[in-house]
């Protein structure tokens, strides 16, 4: 059966957008399909993700996960451009590995933040969307889908936030959300 890669968009307020997509890497690694996770924001803080990834690479090698970011930040702390650089050598990262054309799946972690924090430009996004080829799943998570996105996207799911453990003070968990 002949795939035809999909431009998939996990966004919104709720949790749920990295695990979706994550869900969507074991499910291909399952397939024998070769995934890589790349992930924008997050960064040098430790992911109960990158265990599991880790676990699963070193059986055949079919899926990776790399970090570019440095991790979430205020606005306005004063490391934007350290921020912005990270992310566009990552970005650079993303439209070499689409080029090589190896992976059946790429997931882009965070990348809408990235995206609405201004690190990327529209032009950035369609050289990146123009370098994957017929094949290849890509995958966009992060909230704050740009319109321009969710156009060209062929699936977008929204997650809403209805409630939320640190409304009531309950801090972030291992396994949870880390």
């Amino acid at each position: 059966m002949e795939n035809k890669g999909l431009v998939i968009v996990h966004t919104g307020d709720g949790k749920g957008k990295t695990t979706a997509a994550l869900g969507m890497a074991l499910r291909a690694w399952g397939n024998h399909l070769r995934v890589l996770i790349l992930q924008f924001i997050k960064g040098s803080w430790s992911y109960g993700e990158l265990e599991g990834i880790k676990a699963l690479a070193s059986e055949n090698g079919r899926i990776e996960i790399r970090q570019g970011g440095l991790g979430f930040s205020q606005r306005g702390d004063g490391e934007e451009a350290e921020h912005q650089h990270a992310a566009v050598e990552l970005l650079a990262l993303a439209y070499d590995e689409l080029q090589r054309d190896e992976w059946d799946m790429v997931i882009l972690d965070e990348f809408n933040y990235a995206y609405s924090f201004g690190f990327f430009q529209l032009e950035d996004l369609e050289k990146l969307l123009s370098a994957r080829s017929e094949r290849t799943h890509l995958i966009f998570t992060g909230r704050n889908a740009a319109p321009e996105l969710i156009d060209r996207a062929d699936l977008v799911t929204e997650m809403r936030l209805i409630k939320h453990p640190f409304q009531k003070g309950i801090k972030a968990q291992k396994g949870i959300e880390f």
